[in-house]
């Protein structure tokens, strides 16, 4: 595979065909008259440019001598050049400029890639030949993405294959260019990544310079169709309706997978006949885990579920979900569901739930569906930072006042409390916990959760706890272990979640309020 090759002079790196520069962390993109412009001065290093020459250079009907002095300016700004004391491009006044900088050798580009899709162009055996109108489609095809697709989806053009191989990109376009015999060839590859899946393949026709724009506009819209058409396939499943816009399919698709959705509990007797009228249904058997999931997290936590019931429930959420397994492959929201169940049931299968999301992830873009579960798994392992971001994502994308928005919020808060950070918590923890659907117990104990050690509790909060008295807290502190603290891997994650509960139980009700399990998986003393 052709590539281009950078030019390094100390800081600054070029790219050859000048689409961009690097200095540092930070990327110069410049217009197609820059772009000329640079080309002309790097590649002829100390040799006098005239005005009138660099004038033939760019081809513009509209370059004039105080055109190429604007040109020269704008681009000493971007490469952070002083005229005074030049590094890169020197005056000669009366005459024209010269490239005073020295090559040096190129390092590696490092880090990963933060974008959506990379457009990574190819131009054939002659790099130092490149037609400028191949740029300026390259800067057409981007643009006309981007406006197709979400803000939050960057789109770039990176200069070598190379630099996207390892990094977190979603899409890569590929764009190779060749000229033989007077005639412009010219492809477009979509591949999904990191598997370079081709998703589809485009033959630009490039007979005359008007069809370098037209072109560039029908692939930017295939590539669009295409990308809508994977997040369209990424939310079926979980009984959306196909018939709806995507927007609305998506999220609906993100509340489905909320922790404590309603919907599936109602559901019970419905997806009970359509397991036995359809057995071999993934999707349906799914949806039926989800039910008996939501009889778990939406029970009273005063009540609590019974070791015995829950143990059951469990068990045939996990029996149920690794038989789908193989049915799923290919379906992200499937994968999701699967994923986010087999975290839950904490049986041993936090790997494969994280190899599930991670790949369901990897297709499903900026699909807000994904973030719960992804968080989740972030925080099992320790990482809260990385679960914050992921959190903290999805409050951005959440539509105001939606259940999806309070629901991530919570995520959030119980990812600081188990971290330790209270000061980050306290300020996370700055909206009413108004959940709509929920049970009014489940507030009262996220009033509980979320309120350190060393406070007291809202008065609602402690009215309702001593009213429930021993055995009603005892059961909603083991509520609370199983459904937020059991899952993480670190004992002192697990007792940062409980520290605070057992400290009121225990000034509310003494001993009697702390079930075994606690202290055992915590290592919290109940009567310290």
């Amino acid at each position: 595979m052709s590539k281009t090759q950078s030019l390094s002079f100390g800081e600054l790196i070029l790219d050859e065909t000048c689409l961009f520069a690097r200095r540092g962390s930070k990327t110069i993109q410049f217009t197609r008259n820059e772009r000329a412009l640079l080309l002309a001065l790097s590649r002829n290093p100390h040799r006098l440019m005239s005005r009138s020459l660099l004038i033939e250079e760019i081809a513009s009907s509209e370059a004039s001598d105080r055109n190429i002095d604007f040109l020269v300016n704008r681009l000493r700004a971007k490469l952070g050049d002083s005229a005074k004391s030049p590094r890169y491009i020197a005056t000669q006044y009366g005459e024209g400029y010269v490239w005073i900088a020295e090559p040096s050798a190129v390092p590696p580009q490092t880090g990963p890639i933060d974008a959506y899709l990379a457009i990574v162009p190819t131009f054939g055996e002659q790099p130092d030949r490149i037609d400028t109108r191949a740029l300026s489609l390259l800067d057409h095809l981007r643009d006309g993405i981007a406006a197709g697709t979400s803000p939050t989806q960057k789109i770039v053009i990176v200069d070598d294959w190379r630099h996207v191989v390892s990094s977190g990109l979603r899409y890569v376009l590929q764009v190779s260019f060749q000229t033989a015999d007077n005639r412009a060839d010219c492809t477009a590859t979509l591949r999904e990544m990191p598997s370079k899946h081709i998703v589809r393949a485009f033959r630009l026709d490039l007979a005359d310079s008007a069809s370098y724009a037209s072109e560039a506009t029908r692939v930017s819209r295939g590539t669009i169709k295409e990308l809508r058409n994977a997040l369209t396939n990424a939310s079926a499943g979980l009984g959306t309706p196909s018939d709806q816009p995507l927007d609305i399919r998506l999220r609906k698709a993100s509340t489905l997978l909320s922790s404590s959705n309603p919907a599936w509990l109602k559901k019970g007797q419905e997806l009970s006949t359509a397991r036995a009228d359809n057995p071999a249904d993934p999707d349906i058997a799914l949806q039926w885990c989800l039910h008996l999931f939501a009889r778990l997290v939406l029970a009273s936590p005063f009540t609590g579920v019974s070791s015995v019931e829950r143990d059951e429930l469990e068990g045939e959420i996990e029996a149920t979900v690794l038989d789908c397994l193989p049915a799923i492959e290919g379906n992200p929201l499937l994968m999701l569901a699967a994923a986010k169940l087999m975290y839950f049931v904490h049986r041993g299968h936090l790997d494969l739930a994280e190899d599930l999301a991670e790949r369901a992830f990897a297709r499903t873009a900026d699909f807000a569906a994904a973030l719960p579960v992804m968080g989740q798994l972030r925080q099992a392992r320790g990482n809260f930072k990385e679960a914050v971001i992921l959190f903290d994502r999805g409050i951005e994308m959440a539509d105001p006042s939606s259940d999806f928005l309070l629901h991530m919020r919570v995520l959030k808060c119980i990812a600081l409390l188990a971290s330790g950070d209270r000061t980050a918590l306290d300020a996370a923890n700055t909206f009413a916990y108004d959940i709509p659907y929920s049970p009014p117990a489940l507030v009262v104990m996220m009033g509980m959760t979320m309120t350190a050690a060393d406070q007291p509790l809202p008065e609602s909060v402690a009215k309702t706890l001593t009213a429930e008295g021993p055995v009603g807290v005892r059961n909603a502190l083991e509520y609370v272990y199983f459904t937020s603290a059991r899952h993480l891997i670190a004992r002192t994650a697990r007792a940062n979640v409980m520290r605070g509960l057992v400290a009121h139980a225990m000034r509310l009700h003494g001993i009697a309020a702390i079930p075994p399990i606690v202290p055992a998986g915590t290592g919290l003393i109940a009567d310290a």
